[in-house]
């Protein structure tokens, strides 16, 4: 039954999506239902949390992928290659200016 349960949460409600309050809510209505004891309900909980980080994180990284990718593909420079580049004229203009300064 707990094995049913875990996998509704997972596929229909969208895990990644669910804050604490909600499955502590649902896992309330299931142990009111008489379907888990407060134990189980309680480890269901924990256990749901747990994945629903993990959930949220590995959404987090293939929207980051994807954002990479597509500005990659688009040829739109990244803030770290922007950063990269102020540093560079940041130097060339300090050289720049010795240049100036001992001629």
């Amino acid at each position: 039954m707990i094995d049913l349960i875990k996998k509704t949460f997972l596929t229909g409600v969208g895990l990644a999506f669910m804050t604490k309050e909600k499955i502590t809510e649902i896992s309330k209505e299931i142990i009111e239902k008489g379907k888990l004891s407060e134990k189980e309900g309680r480890e269901l909980v924990e256990e749901l949390l747990k994945k629903s980080e993990k959930a949220k994180k590995d959404v987090e990284a293939q929207i980051e992928k994807i954002v990479k990718e597509t500005l990659k593909k688009m040829n739109i420079a990244t803030s770290d290659e922007i950063d990269t580049l102020k540093k560079k004229i940041k130097n060339l203009e300090k050289q720049l200016k010795k240049e100036e300064e001992s001629n």
